[in-house]
């Protein structure tokens, strides 16, 4: 019979040997329970940890000790994953952020990410928000199979899962279980619900406040360097400002962009949205830039089907901005 010491090292070779997915959980089981069959004065015993939202599991064995008392042996596989994210769902590392009391994990917060990537915004500007949803929709009656279907339709689509295949790989790829995915789904319905109601609520009062954000309006405007825009607008004077942006047209410059468009005012860079017709705007501060621009026509806005739509995404928008602008939030780990 080997000695206490021999029986440890054994014991840290059978751990590191054991399959980390939770499909190989039994096979585990069977692999030990041959090795304790060889080792009966270890009285060894296995000990399965789970963890939450996960197929990946980790091992303890543990072994009792000649002279009493009982060691545990944990064996960790080199995956070449990081220790903070490999053990992100332990209660003392779990936490991103809290928002109004709302606690966010690791994993839904790398979910919400990856939900929202081709947004042009913050990454904590996501994960506030996302806490915010679930707060307010929290009082959303339980979606309906319909809305869950929806909601998962929505999911894959935007990610390009179009087969069982895709998705199977995708969830296998992000270390998530079915029944995560699905507590995940299950949120999404309801914030989902949540927004279309507030958005139908609001969309006509908020047209009726903000009727002009909605104009039609057709406008031209250059983005570039101030020097050369500040010649743009000499070229204008009081005289028309489209015969400068059309000389600018002609004569193509690498620093220099011109745009022409119709939109939705509100869809307008910010110096021209509430600029009267034929006025020059500019040249001012535009992003990392400076812009010169001039409105050419603004018809009023009619409350149809697709600027009420816009309307209440608008005045979603808002809801949003303000619950955030009083939210108490707290970073844990930036």
């Amino acid at each position: 019979m080997n000695g206490f010491p021999e029986t440890l090292a054994e014991a840290v070779e059978v751990l590191r040997g054991l399959p980390r997915r939770r499909a190989g959980v039994d096979q585990a089981r069977r692999s030990v329970a041959e090795w304790c069959a060889a080792h009966p004065d270890s009285r060894a015993q296995l000990v399965v940890d789970v963890r939450p939202g996960s197929p990946v599991v980790d091992y303890d064995l543990l072994l009792e000790h000649p002279d009493g008392g009982t060691v545990a042996v944990t064996a960790s596989t080199e995956d070449g994953v990081p220790w903070t994210v490999d053990h992100s769902t332990h209660w003392a590392a779990s936490k991103v952020v809290a928002v109004d009391g709302l606690q966010l994990s690791v994993q839904t917060a790398l979910l919400t990410l990856r939900a929202h990537a081709d947004r042009d915004r913050t990454l904590q500007d996501d994960l506030i928000d996302h806490c915010l949803l679930v707060l307010a929709a929290a009082e959303e009656p339980a979606p309906s199979q319909e809305e869950l279907q929806q909601a998962s339709d929505d999911f894959r689509r935007r990610r390009g899962l179009h087969s069982a295949a895709a998705m199977r790989r995708w969830l296998e790829e992000v270390n998530l279980t079915p029944d995560a995915y699905q507590n995940h789904l299950y949120s999404l319905a309801k914030m989902r619900r949540f927004r279309t109601r507030v958005e139908s609520e609001s969309a006509k009062t908020y047209f009726a406040d903000h009727a002009a954000e909605f104009d039609r309006v057709s406008a031209v405007w250059a983005v570039g360097p101030h020097a050369q825009l500040a010649e743009l607008a000499e070229l204008a004077g009081d005289g028309d400002p489209f015969a400068a942006l059309a000389g600018a047209v002609a004569r193509p410059s690498g620093e220099l962009t011109v745009h022409v468009a119709e939109r939705a005012a509100h869809e307008l860079p910010a110096p021209l949205l509430e600029a009267a017709r034929s006025v020059p705007v500019g040249p001012v501060a535009h992003g990392e830039a400076y812009l010169f621009g001039a409105v050419r026509d603004r018809r009023p806005a009619e409350p149809d089907a697709a600027t009420l739509a816009a309307a209440g995404r608008a005045a979603f928008a808002a809801f949003l901005a303000g619950r955030r602008a009083v939210a108490d939030i707290e970073w844990f780990w930036l």
